[in-house]
């Protein structure tokens, strides 16, 4: 005779509502992040640093580095890089997709679009294998440089200035990101490399700045209400 305990389904492992939420956010801005790539974006003039531009994906990007961050915060590290593990499904599932589509899926016949369709949203092999490095690199050392600026390593209490630290952790892995997406995208190429990677980064310094401190308070703070 069964016994009804022993044939009873295990209780599902707990996932807190703001882990939940944030993850279902995270995996969708990593698809979105190499959607928006295709545009580039003017930051206007700035004083000593002229005129500025960088790749609309550094937007969704610089969420990811935020959610990242603030579930670190809020759940440890270990978390956290979990959750960049897992990014990357989304993100090859959404590569894959995109490569059926564009090369497999014969476009309707009243449709005249594909070529612009192709061009905007088409990443060659040696692209697409550039980003995944540059995510799972600069991702991991986000977390990494954000908990390790609190004294979590160590096994010490939180240390305070999450703005401070969060600026700090994204500034040094876009410049990682930046540095190793140009190399593995473009190198052998005829391209002024250093000149691309210099514009990039400051780019993305001063997106840094203005994004990232009031961000990461808003979802730490969002984070705490939804686990209250």
């Amino acid at each position: 005779m069964d016994h009804p305990a022993a044939s009873a389904p295990s209780p599902a492992p707990f996932i807190s509502r703001s882990l939940f939420v944030f993850s279902l956010l995270y995996g969708g801005l990593v698809v979105l992040a190499g959607v928006l790539g295709t545009k580039l974006a003017s930051l206007g003039h700035w004083p000593l640093l002229g005129d500025l531009a960088v790749e609309s994906g550094i937007f969704a990007f610089l969420l990811l580095v935020v959610l990242s961050s603030a579930v670190a915060e809020l759940h440890g590290k270990d978390t956290a890089n979990r959750l960049v593990r897992y990014g990357f499904i989304p993100l090859i599932v959404s590569m894959l997709l995109l490569t059926f589509v564009i090369h497999m899926v014969p476009p309707a016949p009243f449709w005249d679009d594909q070529e612009a369709f192709a061009r905007l949203l088409g990443q060659g092999a040696r692209m697409q294998f550039a980003g995944l490095v540059s995510y799972g690199v600069s991702q991991t050392l986000n977390v990494y440089l954000f908990s390790r600026l609190a004294g979590d390593k160590l096994g010490h209490e939180r240390s305070g200035m999450l703005l401070v630290r969060a600026w700090i952790a994204s500034m040094l892995s876009q410049t990682i990101d930046t540095v190793l997406f140009i190399t593995i995208s473009f190198a052998g190429q005829d391209l002024p490399l250093v000149s691309i990677m210099e514009g990039q980064i400051i780019s993305k310094l001063v997106l840094s700045t203005i994004m990232v401190p009031p961000f990461i308070w808003f979802f730490v703070k969002l984070g705490r209400k939804l686990d209250a």
